[in-house]
């Protein structure tokens, strides 16, 4: 009859056991990866400005032609001229020889209404904001929680920058202005006037003296310029304030 052994294993065994053992734990262990960093799209980087630090415009909202850029212009308005095209979705600086800087802009409800020439009568920093008795009553429920205003900074709608535009000397109540609402660029619809990113409404604000002239292009000369495509660039959003930690996170509070 054969006989079974029954003794104990040796140390060796138990240790080369264990290793084995310690060797499958790790394999299963899951590998930390670090985070991949953010696509910086040039002009559109990490941004500090008047104490605020603003991260870089994700990549996703900067696909051309929504990103500032240098272009042939086709109008014949002069150097020096801000003109809004709010169906192209653009806002150009007009250059020297037939040149222009072109912002891509979001067109608001307050903006569609604006179809005169006015100029840059006031310009402010981090400028802070009240909703107009017309928003209060056409969106009551938008606006509503806003009614006593919000100061300048992070959370102003009104974003870095905003450039007051007067008419017969008066404002007209109609801004360029910044915007964290990064979705509504190259689209209308939105809550506000003409919105730029941040960083580019930063851009144009040291560009732009007050007397600035700004004009704005009807329907036919932008299908006639730019195209009837172009003409009729983006879509309807929804009217809406970007609370700013969603963007930026809790430390904007």
């Amino acid at each position: 009859m054969a006989s079974t052994d029954y003794r104990r294993p040796g140390r060796r065994s138990v240790v080369l056991g264990l290793s084995a053992l310690a060797v499958a734990g790790c394999a299963r262990r899951p590998r930390v990866v670090d985070p991949p960093e953010p696509e910086i799209v040039p002009g559109y980087g990490y941004l500090a400005d008047h104490g605020y630090n603003l991260p870089p415009i994700p990549a996703q909202f900067l696909k051309p032609p929504n990103r500032r850029a240098e272009v042939d212009f086709a109008g014949s308005d002069a150097p020096g001229t801000i003109v809004i095209d709010p169906h192209a979705k653009f806002l150009f600086l007009v250059e020297p020889d037939g040149r222009a800087i072109r912002y891509p802009i979001a067109v608001g409800r307050e903006g569609r209404g604006f179809r005169f020439a006015s100029v840059v009568g006031e310009k402010r920093v981090w400028p802070g904001w009240a909703p107009t008795a017309n928003m209060l009553r056409v969106e009551p429920e938008v606006y509503g929680p806003f009614r006593g205003g919000i100061p300048g900074g992070l959370r102003s709608p009104l974003g870095a920058r905003a450039l007051y535009l007067y008419r017969g000397g008066a404002d007209s109540r109609y801004r360029i202005h910044g915007t964290n609402d990064l979705e509504a660029i190259g689209n209308s619809g939105t809550a506000g006037c003409i919105r730029l990113f941040n960083h580019d409404v930063i851009e144009l604000y040291d560009r732009v003296p007050v007397g600035t002239r700004v004009r704005v292009r009807s329907y036919a000369e932008s299908v006639r310029l730019e195209g009837e495509a172009m003409a009729n660039r983006g879509v309807e959003l929804p009217a809406r304030i970007i609370p700013p930690e969603e963007l930026l996170g809790p430390d904007a509070a």
